[in-house]
C-alpha cells in the first residue's frame, strides 16, 4: 500500500437523465466530481492511501460531497470547510453524431478561494510517495495557483514524485493570468506529465510544430521530467471512439494496444481513470505494463456511469490480456 496526496477542486454535477438534453429534461441526476479527484478514488480502489486535498462549504452540500470522497475511499483528514459555496457542473450527455455539452458554475466557489496557508504540510506529507495535481487548479484563481505551487514545493523537498495532468482548458483561465504565466513553475517541479502538443504549447506559449518538437522541448528543458504520457483518441460519434497511449521518457516511447470503444455509457472521468492507471502502473509495474494498465483501465471507464472509475486490478489486467472481454462471470 502507497500514501498518495491528490489536491483539486470536487463539484457537484447534475446531468438530465440518460440522453436527455437541457432543453427537455424536469429532472437532474447528482454526482460528486473533480479530476484529481476522480484518480485518487481508482488508486484507493485499487488498495492505495489515498488523501486528498480540497475545501468544501461548511453545510450539507459540502459534507455530503466530503462523504462521497469517503465512499470512494479517499481520506479526508484534510479536506478543510468554510463559509460559501460549492462549485457546479451541468453535464448533457451526447449520443450518435450529437457531442456531449459541459457547462461550468465555479466561480467563486470555496475551493477558488482556498489557499492552503492553514494546512499542515507535514503531516500532509508524512509517509507520502506520490503527489497528482491537474492545470485545473492553477487554472481557477490565484489562490489556486498558490495552493498547487505550494504543495509541488513542500512534496519536492521531501522527494515524493510528482505527476501532473496538464489538461489546459481555455475557458478556465479568467482571473488575470494565462497559462504561460503560471505553468512553467509546476511543471519544473513534475516528473511525470500527461500532455499533448497543444497542452505545451499553451502552458508555454510556444508554437510547437509536433509532438515531436515538444517532446524534445521538454527534455532538454525541464530536467526534473521522467515520463510524458499522452493518449490519442478518435471520436468517430458521441457513443464510438478509438483510444491508445503513450508513455514516453528520454530514451524509450512505450505504445499500448488500440480500444475500440463502441456503445459508450459515460466518457467524463475517462482520462481521470487513465492517469490513475499510470500513477498505479508506475508505482508497482514496469514501463509497459504501466502503459498498458493505463489505457485498459481508461477504456473501462467508459462502460462506468459517473464520474469515478470502480473496477478491480484484475478486471484490467483481463483487458489487457484480453480475457473475459463482454463475458458473464459465474
Amino acid at each position: 500500500m502507497k500514501k498518495i496526496v491528490t489536491l483539486g477542486e470536487v463539484m457537484l454535477r447534475l446531468s438530465p437523465p440518460g440522453n436527455d438534453r437541457f432543453f427537455q429534461t424536469n429532472s437532474y441526476d447528482v454526482e460528486f466530481g473533480g479530476s484529481e479527484a476522480n484518480v485518487g478514488a481508482a488508486l484507493a480502489f485499487w488498495g492505495n492511501e489515498v488523501y486528498h486535498l480540497t475545501a468544501f462549504p461548511d453545510q450539507e452540500i459540502g459534507w455530503a460531497a466530503s462523504a462521497r470522497l469517503r465512499r470512494n475511499g479517499i481520506k479526508t483528514d484534510f479536506v478543510k470547510y468554510y463559509p460559501g459555496r460549492m462549485g457546479i457542473y451541468f453535464l448533457e450527455q451526447g449520443a450518435m453524431q450529437r457531442s456531449s455539452q459541459v457547462i461550468y458554475d465555479r466561480t467563486n466557489s470555496v475551493f477558488a478561494n482556498f489557499d492552503g496557508t492553514d494546512l499542515n504540510w507535514e503531516k500532509v506529507f508524512e509517509g507520502a510517495e506520490w503527489l497528482h495535481w491537474s492545470g485545473i487548479s492553477p487554472a481557477i484563481s490565484q489562490e489556486s495557483a498558490n495552493l498547487t505551487l505550494k504543495a509541488l514545493q513542500e512534496a519536492s523537498t521531501r522527494g515524493i514524485r510528482i505527476s501532473g495532468d496538464l489538461n489546459y482548458r481555455s475557458n478556465l483561465w479568467q482571473f488575470g493570468k494565462k497559462p504561460h504565466q503560471v505553468m512553467p513553475e509546476l511543471m519544473a517541479l513534475t516528473q511525470v506529465m500527461i500532455a499533448g502538443k497543444r497542452d505545451f504549447s499553451a502552458c508555454l506559449n510556444i508554437k510547437f510544430k509536433d509532438f515531436d518538437h515538444a517532446k524534445g522541448h521538454m527534455f532538454t528543458n525541464f530536467p526534473n521530467l521522467k515520463y510524458i504520457s499522452k493518449t490519442e483518441r478518435t471520436s468517430h460519434s458521441s457513443s464510438d471512439n478509438t483510444l491508445i497511449g503513450d508513455l514516453i521518457s528520454a530514451e524509450d516511447w512505450f505504445t499500448s494496444k488500440t480500444y475500440d470503444l463502441t456503445h459508450i455509457v459515460d466518457r467524463v472521468g475517462t482520462g481521470d481513470a487513465y492517469a490513475g492507471g499510470l500513477i498505479q502502473g508506475l508505482l508497482y509495474l514496469q514501463p509497459q505494463e504501466a502503459i498498458d494498465f493505463a489505457v485498459a483501465a481508461g477504456a473501462i471507464k467508459h462502460s462506468v456511469p459517473g464520474d469515478v472509475l470502480l473496477c478491480s486490478m484484475a478486471e484490467v489486467h483481463e483487458l489487457v490480456v484480453g480475457e473475459s472481454i463482454g463475458k458473464i462471470k459465474r
